[in-house]
């Protein structure tokens, strides 16, 4: 019985390299032959191992997710609303300028400009960022419930402008703000935290 020719290649470390495009230059930056050329494989390789390019794309987020973006999803486990706030926004500054890593964020920079042919990756990247919302209003309706934040607290608003700065954050690291620019900007957001009337 024939054996097969053994792969050439690390799936994973071709999926890692994968990451660090689409990371760098968004679904749709990111060409073909950049992915194949960084992958260290050609394309009928790229095509039987992780099939076409959207399903390399879905591939290399659940490796982000499971990689780069958790830590702000740990905040979550912070005994205060105010600290779980406040580690979600720190860790997003120190993971968008992580100099390991391309600036800014997979999740909020990977389709922000996509043609009919990247929509399904738009809609699956908006999924994925509301269900960090939808975690993160749930915890601080907990807050308010528990007493650590105003009963007249609307948790889902305070979450949506909680996102709206990390999403700010990480489009501002991708655009090189430096990263004390962008800790000084969370010391801001946090000065405006809900007290009683």
């Amino acid at each position: 019985m024939p054996v097969g020719r053994p792969r050439m290649f690390d799936a994973d470390a071709a999926l890692g390299a994968a990451l660090r495009v689409f990371w760098t230059k968004g679904y749709e930056g990111a060409s073909l032959d950049e992915l194949t050329k960084a992958m260290g494989m050609n394309r009928p390789s790229l095509y039987s191992t992780f099939g076409n390019k959207e399903e390399l794309f879905r591939r290399a987020l659940d490796l982000y997710t499971h990689g780069p973006g958790p830590a702000s999803i740990a905040a979550l486990d912070e005994p205060t609303a105010r600290r779980v706030v406040e580690a979600l926004l720190q860790s997003t500054v120190e993971q968008s300028t992580d100099p390991s890593t391309p600036a800014g964020c997979l999740l909020v920079q990977g389709a922000l400009v996509c043609g009919e042919a990247g929509e399904s990756i738009k809609k699956e990247l908006e999924g994925r960022r509301s269900m960090v919302l939808a975690a993160l209003t749930a915890r601080l309706d907990r807050s308010v419930a528990e007493g650590d934040l105003p009963a007249n607290t609307d948790a889902a608003r305070l979450a949506r402008y909680i996102m709206v700065v990390s999403n700010g954050i990480a489009v501002h690291a991708a655009g090189g703000t430096a990263r004390e620019d962008l800790l000084a900007t969370v010391d801001v957001a946090l000065s405006v935290w809900p007290t009683e009337e």
